[in-house]
């Protein structure tokens, strides 16, 4: 009774201070992007994209790398995952063998299973979610590698437009992917007890904060970025004829078409 009343509040516990810490950074994302390194990035890879495409013909190269870069690791991400859900599968097959072979009655064995089967299918989700997150991630990367160094492109707003949002779209999949992984930490710790769980949501409910929030370096990357941006904005405006810059907005990382928040 004690282990399944430890079970009970300190799982439950844990899961919700990583639950509220979430919800709390979802809606700092779409209020206040700039504090956070999700919507910051974002920002910088909508600057990136628009200074790429000004001229794809003379960035292309450095373009196509860099997605490729992106590629490769959501690929070993998504290829680690896969193999993980694999492995847990296996060793859930094997014990669930072991445990109906040695079990001293079909309650003690009925409730050993169900908790062990909890845990294992827990940790089996977050990495089908990294998976599938990072295959998502591939697509969009793979879609904007076409996109970014189209020539025909680039005196058009609302395609550079278009391109950036697939960028983004692609990294906040990744940054879904990476997530998944985090949370897999206290549920794997869970398999030697409720205990080291609630500790480690608690300890990466804090480090994920430090991770994810903008200090001091990022704030002043910020402003460097915002100068660059600023004073390239001329030479965009000539390319992109009587548009300009005026008219464009950075986007939110959560972008879903139309209707996009501005930062």
């Amino acid at each position: 009774m004690e282990e399944k009343f430890l079970n009970f509040v300190l799982v439950f516990s844990g899961l919700f201070v990583m639950g509220i810490y979430h919800v709390w950074l979802l809606f700092t994302i779409l209020c206040n992007p700039r504090r956070t390194v999700i919507g910051f990035n974002a920002e910088c890879r909508q600057a990136w994209v628009f200074s790429i495409m000004s001229d794809p013909m003379k960035n292309g190269v450095l373009a196509v790398q860099t997605i490729r870069n992106n590629i490769m690791a959501s690929t070993l991400l998504a290829t680690v995952a896969i193999t993980l859900c694999s492995l847990i599968s296996v060793v859930v097959s094997t014990n669930t063998t072991v445990m109906s072979s040695s079990a001293v009655s079909k309650s003690v064995y009925s409730s050993e299973t169900t908790i062990s089967s909890v845990k294992y299918f827990s940790i089996l989700l977050c990495f089908l979610v990294a998976f599938l997150c990072n295959v998502q991630s591939i697509r969009y990367f793979a879609h904007t590698s076409f996109m970014v160094t189209a020539p025909a492109l680039k005196d058009k707003k609302e395609s550079i437009e278009y391109v950036a949002r697939n960028l983004n779209r692609g990294s906040f999949f990744w940054s879904l992917g990476l997530r998944a992984y985090y949370v897999s930490f206290p549920l794997f710790l869970w398999i030697f007890g409720p205990i080291h769980m609630f500790v480690c949501c608690c300890t990466m409910s804090s480090i994920l904060y430090f991770l994810d929030t903008t200090h001091c370096f990022t704030q002043q990357l910020q402003k460097f970025i915002g100068d660059m941006y600023a004073n390239d904005a001329e030479s965009v405006h000539r390319s992109l004829g009587n548009a300009g810059l005026e008219d464009f907005h950075l986007c939110s990382p959560l972008l879903t078409g139309e209707g996009d928040n501005q930062v």
